[in-house]
């Protein structure tokens, strides 16, 4: 069974007119970003091809994402439930959310940007609100570009979460680096 570390894009988010907070079915995929472990590969899937990206799901036992608790996974579970897919609850699968797990080791909450550039040395190449800027734009490519630089960026912290079973996190308010440790029964290698 694979690993898949995943982050979506939207049409629109919930302060776009007719939507409303936590209505993530008035939510719109534009694109999804995913790294394979098992295949090595990265994949950028549109809105219209969200049958293919099921497939890949359901051939996963573990997904990775940041934030992907409280936005991607209710969003794309609402998408695969509208498609049938049979089988395929997101909410059954083994999730690691790094967000969740930094929130639950400091009670804080960071970007992926400043996560990113205390262990990586670099951030993110935009921030989310311009994905729907791209998408409306007709930028897709931009967009997919986007979508993957933050999925590589998840990846590769997740691999660093993996192996060192700790992260430097900056401190929202102070700006000082803390190693976090996070507890061995949340880390394991990934499924592949």
């Amino acid at each position: 069974m694979d690993t898949l570390v995943f982050d979506i894009e939207t049409q629109n988010f919930f302060t776009s007119p007719g939507v409303g907070w936590d209505n993530y079915g008035a939510l719109k995929i534009s694109v999804v970003g995913v790294y394979s472990y098992l295949e090595d590969k990265y994949y950028c899937y549109e809105e219209t091809e969200m049958d293919k990206l099921a497939e890949l799901f359901k051939k996963s036992a573990r997904i990775v994402g940041f934030s992907s608790n409280r936005y991607d996974t209710p969003v794309l579970n609402l998408y695969f439930q509208k498609l049938n897919q049979e089988g395929l609850d997101l909410w059954q699968k083994e999730r690691v959310d790094l967000l969740h797990e930094i929130e639950m080791a400091t009670g804080e909450r960071i970007s992926l940007s400043r996560l990113a550039e205390a262990n990586l040395g670099v951030g993110k190449t935009g921030h989310g609100s311009e994905a729907i800027g791209l998408y409306e734009e007709g930028k897709i490519d931009e967009l997919k570009k986007y979508c993957l630089k933050d999925v590589e960026l998840t990846k590769q912290l997740y691999d660093l979460y993996l192996k060192e079973k700790e992260l430097l996190v900056p401190n929202k308010k102070t700006g000082e680096v803390n190693k976090v440790r996070f507890a061995p029964k949340t880390v394991t290698a990934p499924l592949f």
